[in-house]
């Protein structure tokens, strides 16, 4: 008996359902790879100075003498560079796992407990930017933008790296998406729980990076409302229940670090988000240098940022213009360039101020590409694949190869490793200014010593090691400094007469 046009009709709905469903346990499967990937660089890679190492070593503190208020950038001196979320998370992750990755032996166990809690926050990222792309479209799309986002160089990297700008970037998009759905903009119906949650993504921000994330979240929502003339959907945000959230999250410890160390909120606003941007070589940093660049260049740190993304953006504009959600695009296209317009002007900035918009960039690529519904639109669908797959490989193999004299970033651990076996009662010195990743290793015990100073230790009975950063450009050790066969590391020669 033949198949009616009914049965056909249906069993070709259920083969299309059934490569829906395999396609998308097969995108599941590899941004749980790259996930995985990214766990293991955490285990395996040291802390990395200045930044990694500077913020790890304050989460250390913060967890060995219990303020919970004010980060520390040295004991007892306060850090008012930045509110404490950052370090809140580290210091968390490494009172809770430090003690257990210890026990079990695994490699970096601080460095790993400190950076577990930053994943966390990229894997909440990745949850809001899957809830709202899969309401727009689908699970497939929603699950393909979490693999360009996973896969792209800036945010693979600072996914579980100890800084401030995940945890911001967490709260960026949490306002973004909450506004989205909060006033509607989907389906037309608002959602109360999504617009409180664009309070709470400010306050994430503010407790992550401060003033700066309410900007970032205004420039985008102030020109697509201005655009669109759309000012009217403001009406539909809890702004009373909002405000107060807001209010109560955010306010008890700013006013708590101002009365425990009065001068942070004026150095804090003033001097972090207004004169560190628009005074060139601005000398009131208490914490180390600016990173003077040519204005503009946050734009380029942006294109390298997306790699290898990159190269599918330049077919967007056309397709955009072929869609039918333009209001969508807009949208997502504000929110991908608004750390770009916030920091063009700025004479300091680093490439990480671009990953607050990244989320949005591998939204818009991904909705644009598979919008087309053509064929050439599955392109994205196989590049995700190769690119999650070959990336991590890559950095597997650059961090699982390196030793001490090829490992590509500025570290300590190797140095302070191979110390713990020939010198485990010598004290540290780091020649120079400070070496956050050599405090870091060894609990605080290391101290800075400027050359002039190194005669002054043959006359102590201790022994002492000096790690040199870079032997080329150091100062000459005088005699009675015994090499230890490693590039970075001298000994002070200490005559069995003398020892105690």
């Amino acid at each position: 008996m033949g198949m009616t046009e009914q049965n056909k009709a249906g069993l070709q709905g259920n083969l299309v359902q059934a490569g829906a469903v395999a396609r998308i346990g097969r995108f599941e499967l590899v941004l749980a790879f790259l996930l995985m990937a990214r766990l293991v660089l955490a285990a395996i890679a040291p802390v990395t100075d200045t930044t990694e190492a500077r913020y790890a070593d304050m989460a250390r503190m913060m967890a060995e003498t219990g303020d919970w208020i004010t980060p520390q950038i040295d004991y007892g001196v306060p850090f008012w560079g930045k509110p404490p979320l950052h370090t809140w998370l580290s210091a968390a992750g490494i009172k809770a796992f430090g003690p257990v990755l210890s026990f079990l032996h695994a490699p970096e166990p601080v460095a790993l407990a400190a950076r577990l809690p930053i994943l966390g926050t990229a894997l909440a990222l990745l949850w809001v930017l899957y809830r709202w792309i899969a309401l727009l479209r689908d699970r497939e799309t929603a699950l393909i933008a979490g693999i360009v986002l996973s896969s792209s160089a800036l945010f693979f990297g600072a996914s579980a790296f100890v800084m401030t700008d995940m945890p911001l970037a967490l709260g960026v998009v949490l306002a973004m998406v909450g506004f989205h759905r909060g006033v509607g903009l989907a389906d037309d119906v608002p959602d109360r729980r999504w617009g409180l949650a664009f309070f709470g993504g400010l306050a994430v921000g503010l407790l992550a990076k401060g003033p700066v994330a309410a900007v970032l979240v205004g420039i985008p929502l102030f020109l697509w409302l201005l655009i669109g003339n759309r000012w009217r959907l403001l009406r539909r945000l809890p702004w009373f229940a909002g405000t107060v959230l807001l209010g109560l999250t955010v306010l008890p410890w700013y006013a708590a670090a101002e009365i425990k160390t009065p001068g942070f909120l004026r150095y804090f606003v003033i001097g972090e988000h207004f004169e560190r941007f628009t005074v060139p070589n601005w000398q009131g940093d208490l914490y180390g240098s600016g990173h003077e660049r040519a204005k503009g260049m946050i734009w380029l740190y942006g294109l390298g940022a997306f790699l290898p993304w990159l190269l599918f953006v330049p077919i967007l504009p056309w397709r955009a213009g072929r869609a039918v959600d333009r209001g969508l695009y807009s949208y997502l296209a504000l929110f991908t360039i608004a750390p770009l317009i916030l920091f063009t002007p700025a004479a300091n900035i680093l490439a990480a101020y671009v990953l607050p918009g990244m989320p949005a960039a591998a939204a818009l690529l991904v909705v644009a590409w598979r919008d087309l519904n053509a064929p050439e639109g599955r392109l994205i669908s196989a590049a995700a694949l190769v690119a999650a797959t070959v990336l991590p490989v890559f950095a597997l193999g650059v961090f699982m190869t390196h030793d001490l004299k090829t490992y590509p970033f500025r570290t300590t651990e190797g140095a302070i490793r191979v110390l713990s076996e020939v010198a485990p009662d010598a004290r540290v010195w780091t020649l120079g200014d400070r070496v956050y990743s050599a405090e870091f290793y060894t609990r605080g015990g290391a101290q800075a010593i400027m050359p002039d100073d190194l005669p002054s230790l043959l006359n102590d009975d201790r022994t002492d090691a000096i790690i040199v950063r870079d032997p080329k450009g150091s100062a000459v050790l005088p005699e009675g400094f015994q090499d230890l066969g490693r590039w970075t590391i001298y000994r002070l020669w200490v005559e069995p007469s003398r020892a105690r």
